[in-house]
């Protein structure tokens, strides 16, 4: 059995960017209504560079969840269960349709520890995504790797904010779901194939994506301050779900040092954690 915490400090470069073709679609899928669509060289909305670097792992080398087999760049995690967890994002310009970028990445962390409910892996990874300016984007992000349950056990619901300042809805639906995962081109099957969702990982339905949710907090900040901000830090708590009502909430409070809170929530309880924050050199 390999030792998988020398992979810490391995990097990767990829070459990417967002077309005006994958702009409309983006827009489609995720954009205000209200605005026209970003065409080439004008800046792009923040965290579509998401879909700038996707994979291009052929179909057998996908894992029986759909994701690129680990082995690779990502250490080969003996645990079934893969979670984009949290990550958190500096920005210091804004990126643009049609330009070329770069993206480096570098392992930083590999961390065994005994969780909640049962053993998990830590993965953090680094990146780094520059453009025509220069660096655009240092970015974290943190993966971890857990066993799958033999039933649903989520963790506690934490509560909805009571008052907020902003209370906006997204309506859920399979569509959503594979549309936000072909602009990724992400195969997780969680997210499409609700036979594995419910049968293999023991969902009680499709997943929503957590850097979906995330895109919404981060459209949610833009608008409430008009501008971009500088810092933004995100965490998933518990898991969105295509069951119920199907429909998620998105709400911002003040922390009253210029900053904003920000959640996604179903059915009265917290689904992802952000905060915003506004440096005033950005």
């Amino acid at each position: 059995m390999p030792d998988i915490t020398e992979w810490t400090g391995r990097t990767d470069e990829k070459a990417g960017g967002i077309s005006p073709a994958q702009a409309a679609q983006l827009h489609a899928t995720l954009g205000d209504p209200e605005r026209p669509v970003p065409t080439e060289g004008e800046d792009m909305p923040p965290l579509w560079h998401w879909c700038a670097f996707n994979p291009t792992t052929p179909l057998a080398g996908l894992a029986r969840d759909g994701h690129p087999a680990l082995g690779g760049f990502l250490p080969p995690v003996r645990l079934s269960r893969r979670m984009w967890a949290s990550g958190s994002l500096r920005m210091r310009v804004p990126l643009r349709v049609g330009e070329a970028l770069q993206q480096h990445s570098r392992l930083a962390r590999i961390e065994e520890k005994q969780g909640r409910t049962g053993p998990m892996v830590l993965v953090t990874v680094e990146h780094e995504v520059s453009g025509a300016r220069g660096v655009a984007i240092e970015e974290v992000q943190n993966i971890v790797y857990l066993d799958i349950p033999d039933s649903f056990a989520p963790p506690p619901g934490k509560p909805m904010p009571e008052v907020p300042v902003l209370h906006e809805t997204r309506s859920l639906s399979e569509a959503l779901l594979f549309r936000y995962s072909a602009l990724t081109f992400n195969a997780h099957r969680i997210h499409y194939d609700l036979p594995y969702a419910t049968e293999v990982e023991h969902y009680p339905g499709l997943v929503v994506h957590g850097p979906l949710q995330a895109t919404w907090l981060m459209e949610t900040a833009c608008r409430a301050r008009r501008r971009h901000p500088s810092v933004f830090e995100f965490r998933g708590v518990h898991p969105m779900l295509l069951t119920g009502s199907r429909i998620a909430e998105v709400m911002a409070e003040e922390t009253g040092d210029g900053a904003l809170r920000l959640v996604t929530g179903q059915e009265g309880h917290q689904c992802m954690q952000a905060m915003a924050r506004w440096e005033e050199t950005a």
